[in-house]
């Protein structure tokens, strides 16, 4: 256990730090296990078409989930006290940085994606500053939340407002990097839940959360007008849904709203039909036939849709079932922790799983407009693996701290 100097005064425990907790980190373990195998099974007609070697994307997914699993172990095994504020801060100050001078990096630097510099080159691979980013953001504001926030009381809308002011400031500026510069806003949704749930956890006046909600309406509004790409993308998702939407509406609704002639929605519509070809049971490894030249993307962004139609819903339902012990097992140390940056970074580790799931298997279901998102552990690439994998060890080393039932005797 590792409490700071005055906890253990107080409370005579014990600071010898525990096991970490090796169940969260088998879970996690089996779906890096399971992105190898589906990494080699749903890129087969890639591989053909561009001519990749048999193994091209296999024998990378392994070497970064073997890493990956490294890293979460090597973590385990250290102290949060000495490492945590490091890597957090240097991901935070860094990979900031970065993404700050992406755009004006040279061509040969960086790699392009849907007109923005996403990722750097690197020899054998690309990295994305932002997967890393995010790290850091929570760390950062679970770090600055119980020096400045936490223990402030209420002070209603116009004093929170003040107390959080700097916070909102910054966060423009991140919308401003990663939305804007980047045109990534599936990872500034997924930041800005983390804050507002943080903010939640700050006890702040509940007028806040309503402004909060009205600015970010209006945000994400706003950042979608600014974008074509994203225009497109609703209209693409609104001709899917239009008609169940409208039916439970009033009929006057239709004229204003129905819109004709949309652009098919291509891939999730073959989302849904790899999802509808698996059944219950699945098709089999190796046996989809939409991941087939149909669904460009199925290792990546659709893995979920190619992992439903060879595992069928069960296996669907085996991986939701892993996400959520992950989860529930992240929240049990959450819970536990005493350090309140502990308990802060550990909710915040818990919701970026949380918020990626749910933004990509609603997406390729076609709840929701398509955002890009990386299933955590399961999508093909490295860079999101890799940051995942050093978030969950540093919750695997902040497991080590948790409180037992033994304590130093007086005396």
């Amino acid at each position: 256990m590792n409490f700071s100097e005055n906890n253990i005064k107080q409370n005579n425990y014990n600071p010898i730090l525990g096991q970490a907790d090796y169940y969260l980190f088998i879970l996690v373990s089996i779906l890096v296990i399971m992105s190898m195998i589906f990494s080699y099974s749903l890129t087969v007609y890639t591989v053909e078409f561009f001519g990749y070697e048999r193994y091209h994307f296999f024998l990378r997914q392994f070497v970064v989930g073997v890493a990956s699993i490294a890293i979460m172990w090597f973590l385990s095994k250290s102290d949060p006290a000495k490492i945590l504020g490091k890597i957090g801060m240097f991901c935070f100050v860094f990979f900031f940085a970065l993404m700050v001078v992406m755009p004006i990096l040279p061509g040969f630097l960086v790699t392009e994606s849907g007109g923005a510099n996403r990722w750097i080159r690197l020899p054998g691979f690309s990295l994305s500053p932002v997967e890393f980013f995010k790290i850091g953001f929570v760390y950062f504001i679970s770090w600055s939340f119980n020096r400045k926030v936490l223990n402030q009381p209420k002070k209603g809308l116009i004093g929170d407002t003040i107390i959080l002011a700097p916070y909102f400031l910054f966060f423009m500026i991140v919308v401003f990097i990663i939305a804007f510069l980047q045109k990534d806003l599936g990872q500034v949704v997924l930041l800005g839940a983390i804050l507002v749930v943080l903010i939640i956890f700050a006890n702040r006046s509940f007028k806040i959360f309503l402004a909060l909600g009205g600015l970010a309406v209006i945000g994400v509004v706003g950042l979608i007008i600014a974008a074509p790409h994203r225009i497109k993308r609703i209209h693409s998702w609104w001709s899917m849904v239009q008609d169940g939407i409208l039916s439970v509406l009033p009929s006057s609704f239709e004229t204003y709203l129905r819109i004709d002639d949309l652009p098919e929605p291509y891939q999730v519509s073959y989302s849904l039909k790899a999802i509808n070809n698996g059944g219950f049971f699945g098709q089999g490894i190796g046996l989809g036939d939409v991941k087939l030249g149909f669904l460009s993307e199925v290792h990546t962004d659709f893995v979920l849709a190619g992992i439903t139609e060879e595992l069928g819903l069960l296996g669907l339902a085996f991986i939701a079932f892993i996400i959520l012990m992950i989860i529930w097992r992240i929240f049990k140390i959450s819970r536990r922790v005493e350090n309140k940056i502990y308990h802060l970074f550990t909710v915040s580790v818990a919701l970026m799983i949380i918020v990626a799931f749910i933004i990509n298997s609603y997406g390729i279901s076609g709840m929701i407009p398509i955002k890009g998102i990386a299933v955590p552990f399961l999508s093909y690439g490295g860079s999101s693996m890799l940051a995942m994998s050093i978030a969950i060890g540093l919750v695997l080393s902040i497991s080590r701290t948790i409180r037992f039932d033994f304590k130093v005797k007086n005396g």
